[in-house]
């Protein structure tokens, strides 16, 4: 094959004389492609988060995406499930990494590895494991040599477990490309010097590990050679790479959006994914992930934020039960084959760009060998517009380019969807009437297992990320004289915090509860409260929704009750309680019994009652047992009669539950008025049927949440 002028090629090849002589060839790329085996490919590639499924889901899940036109599964590589506690590693069951990539080289498909290890994700803590946060002197992505440390120790161990299991392309394995780092640029902006000189260690380190395939960094301008940047998000056909020698990736195109507790669910039609990724490859891109293809459930804890919900299903073409979805995932495989059919005249020509007036254009891909491709765009968002080119007349709907594999015959429209859209259907099994025993959780006081101090402490610090939970107990002497009680009137209680949720109770009993939200982290509980001559207990649970995932040192954010704790409408006016004894307990009571285990053993008193009591009382435990169904389809739990809590199964830890009031209602827009690079995604609340949005919101939503 011959080179392009401007093109850079580089091959590195190891010769292994054994019996028989073998020749692998390391990935390399130039200006037009990844070069793998000698070859330029154009390849689309779709993110599974192995965590995110069980190991029984992953082959059905890459057999899917194999047919549904991918080349390649994109995954992160998550350090705090992989190393819980320093030098104790966790590769097994849904962590099984080694397992999971070899099922997709048994599939002939290939692998990008982006082992971060910071990997945001709307993943707990960004995917670090909480002791980093303890290390003497550390401070998160910067130029710190603890974190320094740490961070290189993870990124060899995994570079060479994979090495030791010859899955590199340059071993013959399935894996071309690797990521150091994550969306980095913006924490490089905020530290500065100390930022970029860590970017170019960070950089450094990874090439210095001789994998023999490409390191890229996403959302990094000035990613350092070899390394190649590379692109994420809604539209990224404005990107180039920040050398003329360095291919366009496309390391996230968002088939949709994440959802947070209280919040819409989002959606984005495929007919923009489609138009987004051909106006990408009409301008010279030549790979493609789908972030995400299957975005699957946030098991246990492991959901960030805070405020993610458990579902992570992201609206991809698989659902997050692994069923497919159309029309998102048949147009998307129709649009794979129809990019197939130019491949080579992609790859061998430059384009030839003509103006079809204000909102269209036609890019021509001639070969000297005499391939040819077309894309005609028309980039109206509200008028179809009808276009002659090669001699021939073509009508485009608004907002869509069509596919010419031969330069004269329209193959594909990403806005002509032909797939009929599907309709999955939970159906309900039966055992609606099950019988439930009940245990209600003690309400925390000082004990043998409580600590003691003077001060309000942050949670973190305290729960290390154990539990949820940790509860807050004082208490509060209150003189018979008091006005208040000789006058059929109540103080009020008022506890500021950074929670991220709060249940206060007075003397055993619950007194009310409160909570922020995404956008709010800092929110106030404010009530009556009923106090007694004498000693009053004061226990406020503080509840964490997952740890932040994202910014500048976000290692260094407050969660919990950091006060004040204050009562009003005393004789004395206020009292403020923040700077007395505080006493401190890790958890609930049923998690230190292992409730959630159907092989635990304690002596609690489980009381014989139904899910449809009069009242449900707060902190209560619910257990049943129940027959599985038959077959193998998806089963789910419909938790819309409970209000907030975590649900086990067999002793897995399924995840939170929330049923807090959707909110996110709009109107006013189509999936093709918004201007270029602005994303139009639907929104659907979560109680109410499907509901476009407006440019705005989704606007505010582009710039609070950039990170993927």
């Amino acid at each position: 094959m011959e080179a392009n002028s401007g093109s850079k090629w580089s091959f590195l090849c190891m010769v292994l004389f054994l019996s028989l002589q073998l020749t692998q060839c390391s990935v390399t790329y130039d200006r037009k492609a990844l070069v793998i085996n000698g070859q330029r490919k154009i390849l689309f590639s779709g993110s599974i988060h192995y965590p995110r499924s069980t190991p029984q889901m992953w082959e059905s899940l890459i057999r899917k995406a194999k047919d549904g036109g991918l080349d390649a599964i994109d995954t992160y590589v998550f350090w705090n499930a992989h190393e819980p506690s320093p030098g104790d590693y966790n590769f097994e069951g849904r962590y099984d990494l080694v397992r999971f990539i070899k099922m997709i080289h048994k599939a002939g498909l290939y692998v990008h590895l982006r082992i971060g290890p910071y990997v945001c994700s709307e993943w707990n803590f960004g995917g670090f494991p909480v002791w980093l946060k303890y290390v003497p002197g550390i401070s998160f992505r910067t130029e710190n040599e603890p974190f320094k440390l740490a961070m290189q120790k993870f990124t060899q161990k995994v570079v060479q477990m994979m090495k030791d299991e010859n899955l590199f392309e340059s071993q013959g394995g399935p894996i071309i490309l690797s990521q150091i780092e994550n969306e980095y640029e913006p924490e490089s902006k905020a530290f500065g010097t100390a930022g970029h000189a860590y970017m170019i260690w960070a950089a450094k380190m990874a090439v210095g590990m001789g994998t023999g395939v490409p390191w890229v960094m996403c959302k990094e301008d000035d990613a350092p050679d070899p390394v190649i940047n590379t692109c994420n998000g809604f539209y990224c056909d404005y990107f180039s790479p920040n050398k003329p020698y360095k291919p366009a990736l496309w390391t996230e195109a968002w088939s949709g959006w994440f959802t947070e507790f209280g919040g819409p669910i989002h959606h984005r039609p495929v007919e923009d994914l489609a138009f987004a990724v051909a106006r990408f490859i009409q301008k010279g891109g030549s790979f493609v992930n789908y972030y995400m293809y299957h975005g699957g459930t946030n098991f246990g804890r492991t959901a960030g934020g805070p405020f993610i919900t458990t579902s992570y299903d992201y609206d991809a073409p698989i659902d997050e039960y692994g069923l497919i979805r159309q029309p998102k995932y048949g147009h998307l495989k129709e649009f794979h084959n129809a990019i197939k059919l130019c491949e080579r005249a992609l790859l061998t020509a430059d384009p030839t760009v003509t103006s079809f007036g204000n909102y269209g254009e036609a890019h021509v891909f001639s070969s000297k060998s005499g391939e040819c491709a077309a894309f005609l765009s028309n980039y109206n968002p509200k008028s179809a517009a009808r276009v002659t080119f090669n001699n021939k007349h073509y009508m485009l709907p608004p907002w869509s380019i069509s596919i010419l594999p031969d330069c004269k015959n329209a193959v594909f429209n990403t806005a002509k969807v032909g797939v009929q859209r599907s309709k999955p259907q939970m159906l309900p099994t039966n055992v609606e009437f099950l019988s439930w025993d009940t245990f209600n959780e003690a309400i925390s006081s000082a004990d043998d297992d409580s600590i003691s101090v003077f001060g309000l402490l942050e949670q973190l610090n305290i729960t290390r990320d154990t539990s949820d939970y940790l509860w807050y107990t004082t208490s509060v002497d209150i003189s018979p004289s008091e006005s208040f009680l000789h006058q059929g009137q109540y103080p009020t209680l008022s506890v500021q915090s950074t929670g991220h949720a709060m249940h206060v109770f007075i003397n055993g009993h619950h007194s009310g509860s409160a909570f922020g939200t995404r956008e709010r982290l800092r929110f106030t509980f404010a009530g009556d409260v009923d106090l007694k001559a004498g000693r009053n207990r004061i226990s406020l649970l503080s509840i964490a929704i997952g740890l932040p995932n994202n910014g500048p040192h976000f290692e260094m954010r407050n969660t919990g009750i950091l006060g004040p704790v204050v009562i009003h409408g005393l004789d004395e006016g206020k009292r403020d309680l923040s700077w007395q004894k505080w006493s401190y307990k890790v958890g609930l009571k049923g998690e230190a019994m292992n409730l959630g285990s159907p092989n635990s053993i304690s002596s609690v008193d489980w009381m014989k009652g139904y899910l449809v009591a009069e009242k449900q009382q707060p902190l209560t435990w619910y257990k049943t047992y129940f027959n599985a169904p038959e077959g193998e389809e998806p089963l789910a739990l419909d938790m819309s009669s409970m209000g907030k809590g975590q649900i086990w199964i067999n002793g897995e830890s399924i995840g939170r539950y929330w049923n807090v009031h959707a909110n996110g209602n709009c109107n006013g827009c189509s999936y093709s008025n918004i201007p270029a690079y602005k994303v139009p995604i639907w929104l659907r609340p979560s109680n109410s049927k499907m509901v476009p949005c407006s440019s705005g919101m989704v606007e505010a939503i582009e710039k609070s949440l950039d990170c993927l």
